[in-house]
């Protein structure tokens, strides 16, 4: 079975709908004129039970079967990110340092073309929840919902999510079973020495040298300290030291992040790191203390909802444009909390040629939307089928 002949018919309205999330980006927690905006849309298709507030923006909408049976969450991000849009799109953001850069302006859109087809003809039993989350790119949002209580507030079973790829043939799913994404953590370095002239550095204690060697020796974590076959990626992002050329100066900074898929390897981490900081500080005569985050956990996926979901991607797009075996992600996704509580899984699908995420050029293809739509719309139909 191709695209839902309804759906590919609401594509105009699809488009119409996710170039103005574009144009109206938010972020983070923030999303309540977006929230608004999906609420309209939904009580427009007749969708009456709708929560909101959750996790300060977030919603979620109820639609009933023909009947009693389970309840099925889809999952789609409304959040934007703080960044400028150089697309030259006449749909292009509107608002100064935010753009919908990751797609999640596609996410909502196939979501609620989704909705408005179920909400029509309603050819399930029990019931869909429909997740409109916010701040997935950095505060969260779906540990907050599961932390509000969204699983067991509407008795979801089993819950799923899509994201957009660009680069990858339009219309192609991939997924797998097990860990599909990376956990990502943080961490934080803070050193301080006795700046000075830079002309009579014996005279000082240097936080930079230290800092610098602390960068080098934190590579060794992943060439030397870690099986190869264990992914893992540990990178410095930034380095703030130093006011003028003549000036040792008193403090340094390091910060970055670590993708990991295994809490051993975690541990791992952290231990190293804190033995090359405490090591290098006492070595270089400074004070140095690490602060390390976790953040998100690996995005985990069920080995039979994976089965089932790439089963119904075939029934969208056919069987040559799906991949269930696909590799890891080194990527991070906070859906990865809503599996830890309700099993499920998370696929990717291309969307074709075009700038890659978080890249201030990219744009969301709109012919993807029918697609994702088509497959959010007939997980429920097969999940839950009317007998």
């Amino acid at each position: 079975m191709p695209v839902i002949n309804r759906i590919a018919g609401l594509s105009e309205d699809m488009t119409e709908w996710r170039r103005y999330l574009h144009q109206n980006p938010e972020l983070g927690l923030e999303c309540h004129k977006t929230a608004a905006f999906v609420e309209e849309r939904l009580r427009s298709f007749g969708v009456t039970e709708i929560h909101t507030g959750i996790a300060t923006s977030g919603l979620v909408a109820i639609i009933e079967g023909r009947g009693p049976g389970r309840t099925i969450g889809l999952r789609a991000d409304m959040d934007a990110l703080p960044m400028d849009e150089i697309s030259g799109k006449e749909w292009a953001s509107q608002v100064t340092g935010a753009m919908h850069a990751c797609g999640h302006d596609g996410h909502t859109t196939m979501l609620l073309g989704a909705a408005q087809y179920l909400a029509e003809t309603r050819n399930f039993t029990g019931r869909v929840a429909l997740i409109f989350q916010p701040a997935e790119e950095n505060d969260g949002g779906g540990r907050i919902m599961v932390e509000e209580g969204v699983m067991e507030r509407f008795d979801i079973e089993e819950v799923y999510g899509i994201h957009n790829v660009p680069g990858i043939e339009l219309g192609h799913f991939y997924t797998k079973p097990g860990p599909l994404m990376a956990g990502a953590d943080q961490f934080h370095v803070d050193l301080k020495g006795q700046g000075g002239h830079a002309a009579y550095p014996h005279e000082t204690r240097d936080p930079l040298a230290a800092a610098v060697a602390i960068v080098q020796a934190f590579q060794t974590i992943v060439s030397r300290n870690h099986r190869p076959l264990d992914d893992l990626v540990v990178s410095v992002t930034q380095f703030h030291s130093g006011s003028a050329d003549n000036v040792i100066p008193d403090t340094a900074y390091l910060n970055g992040t670590v993708r990991i898929f295994e809490k051993s390897v975690q541990d791992m981490v952290i231990e190293r790191m804190q033995a090359i900081v405490d090591g290098t500080a006492q070595a270089f005569g400074v004070s140095a203390e690490l602060r390390y985050e976790k953040g998100y956990p690996p995005t985990i996926n069920h080995e039979a909802q994976t089965s089932f979901a790439a089963n119904v991607a075939r029934d969208v797009v056919g069987t040559n444009k799906v991949d269930d075996n696909t590799g890891q992600e080194m990527g991070a996704e906070d859906f990865s909390y809503m599996l830890e509580e309700r099993p499920g899984s998370y696929l990717f699908l291309g969307i074709g040629d075009g700038a890659g995420l978080h890249n201030p050029r990219y744009d969301f293809n709109d012919e993807a939307a029918p697609i994702g739509a088509s497959f959010f719309a007939r997980l429920v139909e097969m999940a839950n089928p009317v007998a």
